[in-house]
């Protein structure tokens, strides 16, 4: 079939006009290819009897009856028909009602003693079988079924005006006069995975004999979809690699000193990762890699390594984070690093104006800063470098694609490390970030101790401040988030500024502590912080505002307020603000009694693991790839055929097969011409993304 026949639109089908078009296209059908790519959301199984005698409370009757009698209950406009059918498939006895609400007329249809095909689903109400929800069909003359009897019938999402009947008429249609795709992946591939024909898959997809036609289906179009998305990601990957120069990885002299200054010893992990990425800075094509790391893992002391051999190369260094906050702290990391080797540090925010803005800004053009770090002020246009050569981004996820270019425009093809807390599922780095290349810190610092978690319902509470309590007495520090800043009446939730009068005045007084949260001046902040790590104060009151960068070894206790409300990345990256020294720590989830599946879900696995892949890979099961990925989910790699969380294993196979592909051919298969590819992929994997500040 021509892709151009493919291409048609839907309007060229008989009985589809402006209307149906309308309602197609809120499904995303535009096309008659996007029709024969419309996937069902599941099966009726109505290829066997299944008589009344032999229906539960709650299943379906797939069978042919016999109108017995027509009943009236209710009275007014509530008088509703009761149609009285009993069983003559033979295949067992059985009688049942059919409420008829709103469907009077139906007493002229369903006349006493005609007979039908009956599918429905039935309770048992009142001594009886009741359906309210059934289709019947009348028996034919010469006998033979209606097509909706005796064969697997596939359920579409519906949208406006569509039906299941109009849309299995239509499909029915475009398969008879456009269902003959060329196929596009070589015969190897297809028998190496057992994919079926591509026509025979859209076959088995829209019209299968039995379930186990339409899940091969199901199979060969999941694995053609992961194939595409996978071959278009590594392609590129694979194009940016093309005439790479490799280079043996030597420890510059600054980095040397700058281990040998620390008072620890780098893990396994680390220097793995820093030879991996001083690697491919010394490459002649610029860098393009994810680091990713548990929080507290040591991502941030790897990226001011590798801007060292940066700077001794000649060049400058931007290191951005999400929040002031948090690019202050790196600041302050950097300096106590950093400084003592003789790199020329400064910190850029919107809070910094007047001369100390106009007086930095000249010493950066000037090439007299080595590195600056900053918010999203980094790419201001009045910003410029001498030679920006590296970029860092904090928690990569909180930027958007053009944030990033704006930074990225400043220099001259500068390599870049994006660093994310949030571990990223494998199936994730292989479709959504296969573009990029990946680098993995696993291994915890020496001495760390797993966090003990609780989960704390309201009766225990009492309990808890008191553990918290022999905290407090051995000199240790505490968090206490909570979802609001204030109530204001508006609701039952716990908020920060009443929780920190109850626990000021009631449960720890004359115990030291401060209230923090994003509406507070930033100074005011970053003195609450300093106090805080001073060991000043004993906790803080906060909202999330403390969910990430805020290292203080001496705390030992997390607590978080309504954590049902919190999402598995934001728990797990709360809970990571302790446990960052030798110390045992604690971390308490409070949450209300009555708990919906996701949130009882999310509570378990903090309880049951401190692994931030475990808890990446469960998120992905639970919300799926848009949000844990950092994206809306709509227009996020809508995925047709394939699951993310649930076809690893055929992406793996599909992987094996781009990158034999790539290796051997390039030009094997081409996806320029590809309509399937086309289809399936025609949602951008990416979507921009709002700055979190």
């Amino acid at each position: 079939m021509y892709i151009r026949e493919l291409k048609k639109t839907i309007t060229s089908l008989h009985g589809v006009g402006k209307t149906l078009a309308e309602s197609y296209a809120n499904l995303g059908v535009s096309t008659i290819s996007d029709l024969l790519l419309l996937a069902p959301r599941t099966y009726e199984d109505r290829s066997r009897i299944v008589p009344l005698g032999y229906v539960e409370s709650g299943s379906y009757a797939n069978t042919i009856v016999q109108v017995r009698s027509h009943h009236y209950f209710g009275g007014g406009r509530k008088r509703t028909l009761k149609v009285v059918v009993e069983d003559i498939s033979g295949e067992g006895p059985g009688k049942a009602s059919l409420l008829c609400f709103g469907r009077n007329f139906l007493e002229r249809v369903f006349r006493i003693g005609s007979q039908f095909y009956l599918y429905g689903q039935f309770q048992r109400n009142f001594h009886e079988l009741q359906s309210s929800q059934f289709e019947m069909l009348p028996l034919l003359p010469d006998g033979s079924m209606p097509n909706t009897f005796g064969a697997l019938l596939p359920i579409y999402p519906l949208s406006g005006n569509l039906s299941q009947r109009i849309i299995r008429r239509d499909i029915a249609a475009a398969l008879k006069l456009y269902g003959n795709f060329s196929e596009e992946l070589p015969e190897s591939i297809r028998t190496r995975n057992q994919l079926l024909p591509l026509n025979e898959a859209l076959q088995n997809l829209h019209q299968p004999k039995t379930l186990a036609d339409a899940q091969s289906a199901h199979h060969t179009l999941g694995f053609i979809e992961l194939f595409y998305l996978l071959l278009m990601s590594r392609r590129k990957r694979s194009m940016q690699n093309q005439g790479k120069r490799a280079a043996p990885f030597v420890i510059t002299q600054l980095q040397q000193q700058c281990i040998e200054r620390l008072p620890f010893s780098l893990t396994s992990d680390q220097h793995k990762v820093l030879k991996e990425i001083g690697t491919e800075i010394a490459e002649d094509n610029p860098m393009n890699r994810l680091l990713q790391g548990d929080v507290g893992s040591g991502k941030t002391l790897i990226a001011w390594l590798s801007a060292l051999q940066c700077i001794e190369a000649g060049g400058q260094v931007a290191f951005m984070a999400p929040t002031e906050l948090l690019a202050r702290q790196h600041a302050e990391m950097a300096a106590q690093w950093l400084e003592p080797l003789g790199i020329r540090l400064a910190f850029l925010t919107g809070s910094v104006t007047g001369k100390s803005r106009t007086l930095l800004l000249q010493a950066l053009k000037e090439g007299q800063i080595d590195i600056i770090i900053g918010t999203h002020a980094l790419f201001s246009a009045e910003v410029t470098f001498a030679s920006l050569r590296y970029i860092i981004i904090d928690e990569q996820h909180r930027f958007g694609v053009v944030q990033r270019i704006a930074l990225l425009e400043k220099g001259r093809t500068p390599d870049v490390l994006m660093m994310t807390a949030t571990p990223i599922p494998r199936s994730l780095a292989l479709t959504v970030f296969g573009d990029l290349n990946i680098s993995t810190i696993r291994t915890m610092p020496e001495g760390r101790l797993p966090v003990t978690t609780y989960l704390v319902a309201n009766e225990s509470r009492q309990r808890m401040y008191r553990a918290i309590g022999v905290e407090f007495s051995r000199g240790h520090q505490a968090y206490f988030v909570y979802p609001r800043i204030n109530d204001s009446g508006e609701s039952t939730l716990r908020d920060v500024e009443s929780m920190f009068k109850l626990l000021t005045n009631t449960m720890y007084p004359g115990i030291p502590a401060a209230l923090i949260h994003s509406r507070l001046p930033e100074d005011e902040k970053v003195s609450i912080l300093t106090r805080f790590r001073n060991k000043e104060l004993a906790y803080l009151v906060s909202t999330s505002v403390v969910e990430v960068g805020i290292d203080i070894p001496n705390a030992t206790c997390m607590v978080i307020e309504h954590a049902e409300r919190f999402g598995l990345s934001a728990l797990h990256q709360l809970r990571g603000r302790v446990g960052r020294s030798t110390l045992q720590s604690y971390c308490f989830l409070v949450y209300e009694q009555s708990l919906g599946d996701d949130a009882r879900k999310r509570l378990r696995v903090m309880k049951e693991s401190n692994d931030g892949f475990h808890i990446a890979e469960q998120d992905l099961l639970i919300r799926g790839p848009g949000e844990v990925a950092g994206t809306r989910q709509s227009g996020f790699l809508k995925l047709r055929f394939a699951s993310l969380t649930e076809d690893f294993s055929c992406m793996e196979q599909a992987k094996i097969e781009v990158d034999a592909i790539l290796e051997s051919d390039p030009g094997l298969v081409d996806i320029a011409n590809s309509t399937i590819r086309e289809v399936l992929l025609k949602a951008p994997p990416f979507e921009e993304q709002r700055i979190d500040n």
